[in-house]
């Protein structure tokens, strides 16, 4: 395996205002880019000065390293699929993001969650289990626990689309590279991507005998081994991969109640790949993967036992902070007092068969793939461990079954052509079964407990096309379609032991279904452009689409809840520049965009039973604008400074969702803050010919962030700045490594989830506030030894 292992020191945003900090960073990328615009224009007049001398020259200052002697200090093409096929990441006319899957490895990021803290476009929505969580791009997803709606983000696995935002929540095992592509996708990627895809492409089998033993230890008792082999099973023909992943995590959170520790995970997983190439026209590479995962995360942590409502009033509610004692309520708690054994368990898998065959100048490409995702999970929905009058004691037990089946066949064109195109087919079928029990005990002591039997079952068809014409050497057109079908259906039944509604149950309600088919499409049009051998520029038109939705959940009452939700669409412009300047040694991206997305489907809180659940609804519409900046740089061979910036304002223009306490209207999507940025830096010092020393940092930062779609004052996570490092020994010859990592060593805690019990209560309401710890919540350190052969 190369050496990818690399270190970075970084620096601390101060603590500022959103309005100081965001003026900060835009003067920062401002200063950023017209000095980049300067050198190149000066190097370009001095390189144009030296053109006969040098004629290859490919960037403004090849010639002065020419003259210089000095050794290249550049940066590699990084190689991307976003299109359907390989291509330079300067080249493709759309705003990607790319993640090194080892790099990923070596600063302890082992999901998309994690990713997400590194991506800043990309957010993650946390909760309890995987079936309550999910992506936003620009500020636009779709967080529902209903089996009925698909997300805006999709996540793609080695060309594979999963269909429910709870199967991508994956752990990264040898994980080749992430693409985070912003904007609607519908053309290519077509299912459940009408705000962005994330595309996780794993590690490839190899011909040489290839292999490694990973093995980490963390505070908080997080152990890891990751191990994997590759290599010729028939020389020539048949190459394969195996790896393996095991972990545990006790975690950060104590229950008081019997002193376990919670928060915690573990994971058992393998994945293993053939690659059959009976000649160089074909090839074949069948891929089955499964994980098991058994998450312990408590449904929030008391931060408050005051909730606020508009207008600054405040209400305490001091009965609720005896009765959780001797856990005290604040911003930085980590311990609950909960009398059921909160946890999640469960599998993701499946199996896949992608075929390529080289025709006529064309590859024609088949991907046919089976996935299934089990989920059972166990919560504490009260949050306490004492039956009052005020605390029923309710749990809740729930059963996911899903499985998938998808066939996509295309056809794409060399490379070169004056029209290179690449379209085909795509068919997906989804099938979801699930059961939920509530248990709710009142004073008395009187139980009652409903029980719900659901589901759906969903076939989504598509048609696509996109083309580039060459119209020149350096300027090219963009154009593409996707023609959808999607038959959506449900069913849905209730069966409760009360007659009337109790706290968190809803009365009995006979079996119902329904059904229902619609035709939507995704289209993009565009220009790219080569300004220069070293700056290419596009601007595009994309319409994004996401299929129609049902409600469908425990407390679902048909009557009013079972009509169907209108798909999702929305209308985007982007303009960006890509360029590799000063010899190679910058990449600069920046991209500005603005989206309008009609009837947004969300996740509104509502009162249903006396409890809170989150009803999706056609919220109205929003619009997303902002500006990104990606960048690289290598200004020796020993120092790479890498990282981005997003600046994001998405907001609820109009509303469809009325009779609340306040106005959503002009409010900000949840989820998104409006600044968001990280910087590594990686130093790498060469002891001797065998032996390197490196050295790196992270720090990411991003500004106030709305929890909410209520808009309630207590969900707002206020502005904060993470910093982590790292020091790795490299010894070259035998392939170890031995990493030490520090992960918030500022020690600032945060909340990656806030949730009030009184966001849709009259104001004056007693209530109280939650939040879900994340992993680097306070600071932590580990050692990573690597073995490779």
């Amino acid at each position: 395996m190369t050496n990818e292992s690399k270190i970075s020191w970084g620096f601390v945003f101060p603590k500022f205002g959103q309005r100081q900090s965001g003026r900060a960073i835009g003067v920062a990328i401002a200063g950023v880019v017209a000095f980049g615009s300067s050198f190149a224009y000066a190097a370009n007049e001095a390189t144009a000065n030296v053109q006969e001398a040098q004629p290859s020259a490919a960037t403004p200052a090849s010639g002065n390293a020419a003259a210089s002697g000095q050794a290249a200090a550049t940066i590699a093409d990084v190689v991307v699929t976003a299109t359907l096929t390989e291509e330079s990441l300067q080249k493709v006319p759309v705003a990607v993001t790319v993640v090194d899957g080892k790099q990923a490895e070596k600063e302890n990021l082992n999901n998309i969650n994690d990713i997400s803290t590194i991506v800043p476009s990309l957010n993650f929505r946390d909760g309890a289990s995987n079936k309550d969580q999910g992506l936003f791009i620009r500020g636009v997803g779709t967080v529902t626990t209903s089996p009925g709606a698909e997300p805006s983000v999709s996540t793609v696995v080695d060309g594979v689309v999963l269909a429910r935002p709870g199967q991508a929540t994956l752990n990264l095992l040898d994980v080749d590279r992430i693409e985070v592509l912003r904007g609607p996708q519908g053309t290519l990627f077509g299912k459940n991507s009408s705000a962005g895809v994330v595309s996780v492409t794993t590690a490839q089998p190899t011909a040489d005998l290839h292999g490694y033993v990973d093995l980490s230890y963390y505070d908080k008792n997080e152990t890891r081994l990751k191990t994997a082999v590759s290599g010729a099973i028939v020389p020539g023909t048949v190459n394969g991969l195996f790896g393996v992943i095991l972990s545990n995590y006790d975690g950060n959170v104590t229950n008081v109640f019997n002193g376990d520790t919670v928060n915690g995970s573990s994971h058992e997983g393998f994945r293993t790949k053939l690659e059959i190439t009976p000649s160089s026209d074909f090839k074949a590479l069948v891929a089955v993967d499964y994980l098991h995962s058994r998450e312990t995360n408590p449904t929030g942590v008391v931060t408050s036992s005051t909730v606020s409502y508009p207008g600054g009033v405040k209400t305490p509610y001091p009965a609720f902070g005896g009765i959780i004692a001797p856990v005290v309520p604040s911003s930085d708690n980590r311990s609950v007092n909960i009398n059921t054994p909160t946890h999640a368990d469960d599998d993701n898998g499946g199996a896949s068969l992608q075929l390529d065959w080289n025709v006529l100048d064309h590859t024609v490409t088949s991907i046919t793939a089976y996935r299934f995702w089990n989920n059972y999970q166990y919560q504490d929905q009260d949050r306490t461990s004492v039956l009052t009058a005020a605390t029923p004691q309710q749990s809740d037990v729930g059963k996911v079954n899903f499985d998938q089946f998808s066939q996509e066949l295309r056809i794409a064109s060399q490379k070169g052509q004056f029209i290179e195109y690449v379209g085909g087919l795509y068919y997906l079928h989804a099938a979801d079964s699930e059961t939920y029990r509530r248990t709710t005990t009142q004073v008395g002591p009187v139980v009652n407990r409903g029980f719900a039997s659901y589901g759906i079952e969903s076939d989504n068809i598509a048609a696509f096309n996109e083309n580039t014409v060459n119209l020149t050497s350096s300027l090219r057109a963009i154009a593409g379609w996707r023609l959808i079908g999607d038959n959506l259906s449900y069913h849905h039944t209730r069966t409760s032991t009360n007659a009337a509604a109790v706290p968190g149950i809803a009365v009995s309600s006979p079996y119902t279904s329904d059904e229902v088919f619609k035709w939507g499409y995704a289209d993009r049009a565009g220009l790219e452009y080569d300004v220069t051998p070293w700056a290419t520029t596009y601007a595009t038109y994309s319409h994004g689409y996401k299929g129609p939705a049902y409600n469908v959940f425990f407390n679902m009452v048909p009557a009013t809840q079972g009509k169907v939700l209108d798909p999702e669409t929305s209308e985007s412009f982007e303009i960006g520049v890509k360029t590799k300047l000063f010899d190679d040694r910058l990449v600069l991206n920046a991209a500005a965009f603005h989206t309008d997305f009609e009837n947004f489907q969300a996740n509104f809180p509502n009162l249903i039973g006396g409890t809170v659940v989150t009803n999706l609804v056609n919220a109205g519409t929003v619009t997303s604008q902002g500006v990104e900046v990606d960048f690289t740089a290598k200004p020796t061979q020993s120092i790479t400074l890498s990282g981005g910036v997003a600046y994001t304002d998405a907001r609820i223009t109009s509303t469809d969702i009325v009779g609340r306490n306040w106005p959503i209207e002009g409010q900000v999507v949840p989820f998104t803050p409006k600044w968001k940025a990280n910087v590594r830096a990686d130093y790498v010092l060469p002891l001797n010919d065998k032996y390197d020393i490196d050295f790196g940092a992270r720090v990411r930062w991003q500004s106030d962030v709305q929890y909410d779609l209520a808009q309630s004052p207590d969900t707002i996570q206020k502005a904060f700045g993470i910093v982590d490092a790292d020091i790795t020994l490299t010894n070259k010859d035998d392939g170890w490594k031995v990493a030490v990592i520090g992960k918030n060593l500022f020690d600032k805690s945060y909340a990656s989830y806030l949730q009030s019990s009184a966001a849709t209560a009259a104001p004056g309401t007693a209530g109280y506030l939650y939040r879900w710890v994340p992993r680097d919540d306070s600071r932590y350190f580990g050692i990573n030894i690597r073995k490779e052969f």
